[in-house]
């Protein structure tokens, strides 16, 4: 079957609901939304279409479907769990040439209601015919991920503008590039930031001025622990934008492989024992020359940007230089490597709080507060750790944390490759040597580290004797 695709103008026009079950509820505030005049005939109707009925929102015809509630009727849905009470319905909507749509049964049905992805005035429609509904759920939430939802409200800003747009663009190829401007420009930027005034401004300003070349901008993007499924859509979007695209050491080609095709790819991750000062220089350098030559770049770094991942000083150095940037968190390792090793950073019984800290110091260079660490009932989780599994140790036993406490050292976290290491604190060094265990890996001690072994739901989990 090949289906006309239509969008459907229902507003104040009568539409008809057979059935009061939960199905026919959700159909019936679908064409609420639509601003349609419901009718909704049944025996019986579920509490929320009572409330609706007596606050007048919709039309009630009680009993059994009757052809003439078909009267003065431009469309109909039949939504009970009768197919033969569906049928009737079908075959009476058939004989007026009324459109009806008959749930979950394509062969009754003259007109289909698809999946929708509602960035209004925007929408997307997509439609299996009816025969696999479930695909169609899965098409529209990998289209949901593409779209930022405040295009919608950009379409409305353009629609106000459109009359003054063509004024001023009266070129129909001039008028296209605008339109790509106000897509991919400051304009659509200001929206995604919350300053709806701005955003107009700017798309004001430059009706009234010529555009200038395009001007730049960074968006600081956390790229989470490396399972590409912990990507936020926000960052999912800024990754299939993006002409550039400076990424960490630690990003997984997993999600380098989600990023637009022709975006140019600069590795600038550090390396052990390189002179870091000088590689963030670098780093600080290119976000600016590619950005001032106009083009969209994505800092993306793993895990997120503000938790040991210098955010703040290359937003500084970017407002600085008066370059526009912005911020897309990501799931930092703490979080996703221990949930991926079924630990929870707190627990009633076990742990009230939560310290993330850097290990990544030499022994002549810590100093950290370690009374304050070696305290129980707190979850400690050490970044960059494994180099330094010796001094950590020694460090917590000699400060007064318990020999016996739990540790989980996480390496992988997330990744395909994931092994979780548990055993007790004094045991730490030897048994991460025994064992192999390398960078990245995140390191977890406290009482809540115990629970990995009973918890742990992904990957491979060593339980160290």
């Amino acid at each position: 079957m090949k289906l006309f695709p239509i969008f459907a103008d229902l507003k104040n026009r009568r539409v008809l609901v057979v059935g009061g079950g939960a199905v026919a509820e959700r159909k019936t505030l679908a064409l609420l939304e639509a601003a349609a005049d419901v009718v909704v005939g049944a025996p019986e109707l579920t509490p929320a279409l009572t409330a609706l009925a007596a606050d007048g929102r919709i039309r009630y015809l009680p009993g059994r479907f009757d052809p003439a509630w078909l009267d003065d009727i431009w469309l109909v849905v039949a939504a009970t769990d009768d197919r033969s009470a569906n049928a009737t319905v079908s075959d009476a909507a058939s004989a007026r040439r009324i459109f009806a749509n008959v749930v979950d049964d394509p062969e009754l049905s003259s007109f289909q209601v698809p999946s929708i992805v509602d960035r209004s005035p925007v929408i997307v429609a997509i439609s299996s015919s009816g025969v696999a509904p479930v695909l169609a759920r899965r098409v529209r939430e990998r289209i949901e991920s593409l779209f930022d939802h405040t295009l919608g409200q950009l379409a409305a800003l353009a629609a106000t503008y459109r009359k003054r747009i063509r004024a001023s663009h009266p070129d129909l190829g001039a008028r296209r590039r605008f339109y790509d401007w106000l897509l991919d420009g400051p304009v659509a930027g200001f929206l995604r930031q919350q300053q709806p005034a701005q955003a107009e401004a700017a798309l004001s300003d430059a009706l009234d001025t010529p555009i200038a070349p395009a001007d730049g901008s960074v968006v600081l993007v956390g790229a989470g622990p490396g399972d590409p499924g912990l990507l936020t859509l926000k960052a999912l979007r800024a990754l299939n934008e993006a002409d550039v695209i400076l990424y960490d050491r630690l990003v997984s080609d997993d999600i380098m492989s989600l990023a637009r095709r022709d975006a140019d790819r600069v590795p600038v991750g550090k390396l052990p024992g390189e002179n870091h000062h000088a590689t963030q220089a670098r780093i600080h350098a290119l976000l600016v020359e590619h950005a001032q030559a106009g083009r969209r770049v994505v800092r993306l770094k793993g895990g997120d940007a503000f938790i040991f991942g210098r955010g703040g000083e290359e937003l500084e150095y970017l407002r600085t230089h008066g370059v526009r940037y912005e911020v897309v968190p990501g799931i930092t390792a703490a979080l996703a490597c221990a949930a991926y090793a079924g630990i929870p950073l707190t627990h009633r019984e076990h742990a009230q709080s939560v310290r993330l800290i850097t290990a990544h110091c030499r022994e002549d260079e810590d100093n950290l507060d370690w009374p304050a660490l070696a305290r129980e009932k707190q979850t400690l989780a050490f970044y960059m750790g494994v180099g330094q599994l010796d001094l950590l140790t020694r460090r917590l036993l000699s400060h007064g944390r318990a020999a016996q406490t739990p540790f989980a050292l996480i390496e992988n976290g997330s990744r395909p490759e994931q092994r979780v290491l548990s055993g007790t604190l004094e045991a730490l060094p030897r048994l991460a040597a025994e064992h192999g265990i390398h960078s990245p890996a995140l390191l977890i001690v406290g009482e809540v580290a115990g629970l990995a072994p009973k918890l742990q739901w992904f990957g491979q989990h060593l339980e160290g004797r």
